[in-house]
């Protein structure tokens, strides 16, 4: 075996980018195809070599597209799963459905879908990293697809070696695999003799990327650059390292800009802002943007602009009105980002400082806690499973509109400590019997909850995040099973006693 074998170089990779801990837990998006078997067997043998014991959980989703050939995936995966002794996890879900109930593309239900299913996994068996299977290649045709349709330098950066599943989570998604080519993956597999399987779509000429893969890249390689992949793998690089830069200077300046932050209002100095250099403008506008809990997806270059120029308008007092309920004013001195909400329909306002300064309540596992703020008490108590209990509990689906102040939770689901919050922007949680990962705003607006009860919600959550909405619904990671085991009761009771709130 030669000595400078893609096994050695893979660990290396690992190491100098610090994707993965030695001893770390991971689980590996299998699509069966090549590329994500070579990614498996890869990790698998790390463990071959002095001072690696990663533990991979295979993770499959059958998006239900290709009918017979996407189920005969989900069995190769599994068998392979088997094969190498490794816990794994498939499951199928209805993407085409799910796009046309949703109004977005196959393409982006499909990946929505992907990224809940890995995360549910992850919080289930504390995992805090995926590792997905794209190469040097895929970040070619990344960095081309992103300057035909129109880039700035950030897409120019092309895939990261690593980021957040989702603004605040823990969980990481890592690439291991980008230094690498698409041929040497493949010579890897031939050589070994591992069976893989090969998507058909990838061939298709429908997918603006395969015309890029099998038309346009060969066309540049042919008549104009032969080394035209280098140059892009190049680009993407100084891009990247441009843009971590960027990055890193704009958050330690944004603190110097900060009049006044809580969970719903973040206040910059506008006059300090406008004075800054365009290219910092605009980053530390992006990244006031992200941190009222503003996903990357939903921010375009346009959203970012609209806000510059607000701040640079010599005006009285102006706003405007980003996606997902932001508005951003400029009131003299000060650039106030804010959690747009309807006005709270209450004889006693909430005092959202009060809540603010008490929104992060520790919790007894065992007894009762007082949460002074929500005008709650919260009991806790542990106790035994009981078979004909668990089965009358779980037979009652959850019903819409339905409130509870009393939720029975599987207690080896749920991670300590307990804390008791008021909500968040960018809270998300995985409502139970709605087979999906929900934003906090969205879940309360489809279930048609009024203003002030959103307000008054406490969240309460475990290190892994929201288990429980109360009154309204828990998460599905800690919902009672069949194999439940203990039950962790959780009451809340308004403060001296008597009835439910």
């Amino acid at each position: 075996m030669p000595k400078n074998n893609l096994e050695t170089r893979f660990a290396a990779a690992l190491r100098d980018a610090e994707l993965l801990a030695p001893d770390e837990r991971v689980a590996v998006a299998v699509s069966g195809g090549p590329d994500s078997v070579a990614l498996l067997h890869l990790i698998c043998a790390l463990n071959r070599q002095p001072g690696w014991a990663i533990k991979p959980h295979v993770v499959h989703l059958d998006h239900q597209l290709r009918g017979q050939d996407a189920e005969a995936d989900a069995v190769f995966v599994r068998e392979l799963a088997e094969a190498l002794r490794l816990p794994h996890a498939i499951e199928s879900i209805d993407v085409g459905r799910r796009a046309a109930d949703e109004g977005v593309s196959i393409e982006q239900a499909a990946r929505l879908s992907r990224f809940e299913f890995f995360e549910r996994v992850c919080l289930r068996h504390g995992i805090k990293a995926i590792a997905l299977a794209h190469h040097a290649d895929d970040d070619v045709e990344t960095v081309l697809h992103r300057i035909v349709r129109g880039t700035g330098f950030r897409g120019l950066a092309g895939i990261p070696w690593q980021r957040s599943l989702r603004p605040n989570s823990d969980i990481r998604v890592v690439r291991p695999m980008l230094a690498f080519r698409r041929a040497e993956i493949e010579a890897y597999l031939q050589e070994r003799n591992i069976a893989s399987r090969c998507d058909a779509t990838n061939e298709s000429q429908i997918f603006t990327r395969n015309r890029i893969r099998h038309e346009l890249l060969p066309l540049l390689r042919e008549r104009f650059n032969p080394s035209v992949d280098d140059a892009l793998m190049r680009l993407a690089e100084q891009a990247r390292e441009l843009n971590d830069y960027l990055v890193e200077t704009a958050e330690r300046m944004l603190e110097s800009l900060v009049i006044e932050q809580t969970d719903r209002q973040l206040v910059l100095h506008s006059p300090s802002l406008a004075r800054k250099a365009r290219v910092i403008q605009m980053q530390l506008i992006r990244q006031a943007i992200l941190r009222m809990g503003f996903g990357e997806a939903e921010l375009t270059y346009g959203h970012v602009k609209a806000v510059a120029a607000l701040a640079s308008s010599q005006e009285g007092t102006k706003e405007l009105h980003l996606p997902a309920g932001l508005r951003v004013s400029r009131r003299y001195a000060r650039l106030v980002f804010e959690l747009a909400g309807e006005a709270l329909a209450s004889d006693t306002p909430l005092d959202f400082n009060r809540m603010s300064a008490a929104s992060e309540i520790q919790v007894a596992m065992a007894g009762p806690t007082l949460l002074h703020a929500f005008g709650l008490e919260m009991d806790v108590k542990v106790i035994p499973a009981d078979r004909d209990t668990i089965d009358a509990h779980i037979s009652r689906p959850p019903r819409r509109g339905q409130r509870s102040y009393e939720e029975w939770l599987d207690a080896d689901q749920v991670c300590p400590p307990l804390i008791a919050r008021s909500r968040r922007p960018g809270d998300r949680f995985f409502p139970l019997g709605m087979g999906g990962m929900k934003k906090l705003s969205d879940y309360f607006i489809d279930e048609k909850i009024d203003a002030d009860q959103r307000d008054r919600a406490v969240i309460l959550c475990d290190r892994l995040g929201p288990i429980w909405i109360v009154p309204f619904r828990i998460d599905e990671r800690v919902r009672l099973t069949r194999g439940t085991e203990r039950i962790l009761r959780v009451i809340a009771r308004p403060v001296g006693g008597g009835a439910s709130p």
